[in-house]
């Protein structure tokens, strides 16, 4: 039996099955409307001091496919051990080469001293997506540690919307499975749907592109839906960067006059058993 706390640190005791708390699914929604933030970076378990070399792109990695102009984040920090730490700043506009297209990205480089966890946040400007008159703010996390030193990666962090790990995200085996809490406003969303996709070859980050080598994606997207507590389970096939993106569950429902799309994003990272 697992067990689960609450955010007041009350015992919740419950049996979770993936057949009950997991709901994958071949969509019936066509694979290139997975549009993912990206907030990533090659290497998330550090043993020593380093400076990491981080990319945000705004795309579809499961394709390998199409990229989209990403606008000035409103937002762009850590969190290490309570503190945050502000990044906007060390931002520098890149190109970034997608299948068929270019388009405008970030890169930054981030210096990591310190033992613990850090953990990245990107608040996106809202993209307009033409092709269905709305807009789209994917507000991501993706989390680095450095000496196997938990602290903080299972603590929400107060976003308008996010998506809390009940696995430790930078160290999940491949062929066991990775749950999540997905909140908004700081409660759990029942019956949330999220898209899963995974890194489709290594990114390329000296020419600022996806990799060429690729497999084949599925020819649906992946789907999974929260629990009556918020949450979901999934189980991960093999190792690489994989992302959950949890659909139009924020607050904020209009931009522009405009529908707005604000989802919630986790990048997590598997290995292989050795």
């Amino acid at each position: 039996m697992n067990q689960l706390y609450d955010f007041k640190g009350t015992m919740v005791c419950k049996r979770i099955f993936m057949l009950t708390a997991l709901a994958v699914i071949l969509s019936v929604f066509n694979q290139a409307l997975a549009h993912f933030q990206l907030l990533y970076t090659e290497e998330v378990n550090l043993d020593k001091p380093t400076t990491l070399d981080m990319r945000l792109v705004f795309g579809h990695p499961l394709e390998n496919g199409h990229v989209m102009d990403m606008g000035n984040p409103m937002a762009f920090y850590y969190i290490h051990k309570g503190k945050k730490v502000d990044l906007l700043a060390t931002l520098q506009p890149i190109t970034w080469q997608g299948a068929s297209n270019k388009a405008a990205a970030f890169s930054t480089q981030v210096k990591v001293k310190r033992n613990g966890d850090y953990i990245f946040v990107v608040v996106p400007a809202p993209y307009y997506e033409k092709s269905e008159d709305i807009y789209i703010q994917q507000i991501t996390k993706s989390f680095v540690n450095k000496a196997g030193m938990p602290t903080g990666w299972n603590e929400p962090l107060g976003l308008k919307t996010e998506i809390v790990p009940l696995n430790k995200p930078t160290n999940i085996l491949a062929g066991s499975t990775f749950s999540g809490i997905v909140l908004s406003a700081g409660k759990p969303v029942a019956g949330a749907e999220l898209e899963i996709e995974w890194i489709n070859g290594a990114l390329d980050l000296k020419s600022n592109g996806f990799g060429s080598n690729r497999v084949e994606p599925p020819p649906s997207a992946l789907v999974a839906v929260t629990d009556v507590n918020g949450v979901f389970t999934f189980g991960i096939p093999r190792a690489g960067t994989w992302g959950f993106a949890a659909l139009g569950v924020g607050p904020d429902k209009e931009y522009q006059d405009k529908e707005l799309s604000q989802d919630a994003v986790i990048w997590i990272h598997a290995s292989e058993l050795k």
